[in-house]
């Protein structure tokens, strides 16, 4: 016979990046994220900012507080609110459930009122025009008028599956309006030091295009090779 779990389960030990490493991200652009991990760690486009971002600044970059709550529940995410530091981007597993919100504008209201710096689930949301109001970025995969429940089983703290990546807590979160990106913790160093790189490539790239560049050299030169057949 199967044991009933426990209602809710806490990591006693939270990890979190430092202040410097957290620093590093702040105001980076998701792509450039992305390619300083050689195109890894984006979550699956479905999770975006809330209504388009249009009435949102939908930009955020923090350590993740991860909630797993299951499809159809939020218990595990209002515990969460216990142990958000200030700056964590809370990341909540809702299972990729539509059917009914994975919270509304109190909780979010809740979450910036402990200091959050975002919030990303798998889920939709409720209360569009109250998150506007509340201000506090966030990324979901729609709008629904439907409530969850607050039963249970969840937890805090541990690894969860989300938009098709594992996000562990004191993962770096950064997530603008292009989407949302994780960053594992034990990759934060070499990640920083790779988007310097990447963001000299992208400004000498700019200019290029700026001073009316129409494709890249390396284009140029393949083309150029004996790698391209030109047949009539």
């Amino acid at each position: 016979m199967i044991e009933v779990p426990p209602k809710l389960t806490v990591k006693t030990n939270f990890r979190r990046p430092s202040d410097t490493q957290i620093a590093a991200f702040q105001g980076i652009p998701t792509g450039f994220v992305v390619d300083a991990m050689f195109g890894g760690g984006a979550l699956s486009q479905n999770i975006q900012p809330l209504g388009g971002g249009r009435e949102l600044n939908c930009v955020a970059a923090g350590p993740a507080l991860t909630a797993e709550c299951g499809a159809a529940d939020v218990l595990a995410l209002f515990a969460s609110l216990k142990f958000i530091r200030p700056g964590d981007v809370v990341v909540s597993a809702f299972s990729a459930h539509s059917g009914c919100a994975a919270g509304g504008d109190g909780l979010v209201g809740m979450m910036k009122n402990c200091g959050a710096a975002g919030f990303v689930t798998d889920g939709p949301l409720r209360d569009y025009h109250g998150i506007v109001s509340v201000g506090l970025p966030v990324w979901c995969t729609g709008i629904t008028p439907g409530s969850p429940h607050v039963s249970g089983p969840g937890s805090v703290g541990f690894p969860v599956q989300i938009g098709a990546q594992e996000v562990e807590n004191g993962d770096m979160i950064v997530a603008d309006q292009d989407g949302v990106v994780v960053v594992p913790f034990e990759r934060l160093d070499e990640v920083i030091d790779n988007l310097e790189r990447i963001r000299s490539a992208e400004q000498a790239q700019d200019d290029k295009i700026a001073r009316g560049m129409r494709l890249p050299d390396w284009v140029e030169q393949f083309l150029a090779s004996d790698q391209v057949a030109y047949k009539d």
